[in-house]
């Protein structure tokens, strides 16, 4: 993890090894395990796409209990800032009526699309809702939403790896690397 990414236009130093990121994943995983496997109710694992995929994918290993999984994809981000603005490109592939909803999440910064997307999950009738993120940006959080797994607090800094990308490239990488100013 030592060499530096060039995507597009910008170049990225290692940040967060591998290492750290499986262990921040067990740690989340060992939390949603206390909690929910005794649930007489089978509940859903939601994946919002594209950056949690990876994160979604190593919590599903770790966790004993059954889970259904289904997927939302959002956005609010252009090049390496947010627009304000949240977008549902992709809605929900399943229906979550009278369930226990874990919202699987890659980063958590200002709140708006966890915000954003609570509401929808109770709008379409969830019974519960649990926010999971594998990263929190704490400074900037803003929202009365409780973040109930966190598997990481970071700085303010623009990041990619695990999942997360710079204009669609950058997702594929096992470790997390942060914008080199």
């Amino acid at each position: 993890m030592d060499k530096k990414l060039k995507l597009h236009d910008k170049v990225f130093k290692p940040f967060i090894p591998n290492e750290r990121i499986e262990a921040a994943v067990d740690a989340v995983a060992e939390k949603i395990n206390a909690d929910f496997h005794d649930s007489p109710k089978v509940p859903v694992l939601l994946c919002v796409l594209n950056g949690s995929i990876l994160f979604t994918a190593g919590l599903m290993k770790r966790l004993d209990f059954d889970i259904d999984l289904m997927s939302i994809k959002l956005s609010s981000y252009q090049g390496t800032s947010s627009t304000g603005q949240i977008r549902q490109d992709m809605g929900l592939t399943g229906d979550v009526t009278g369930k226990d909803v874990i919202i699987v999440e890659d980063i958590v910064d200002t709140g708006r699309t966890i915000e954003a997307l609570v509401k929808i999950l109770y709008d379409r009738g969830a019974a519960t809702v649990k926010v999971c993120t594998l990263l929190l940006k704490p400074e900037m959080y803003n929202k009365d939403i409780k973040l109930d797994y966190v598997g990481l607090d970071i700085p303010n800094e623009f990041i990619v790896g695990y999942g997360l990308d710079y204009d669609s490239l950058g997702r594929n990488y096992k470790d997390i690397y942060v914008l080199d100013q």
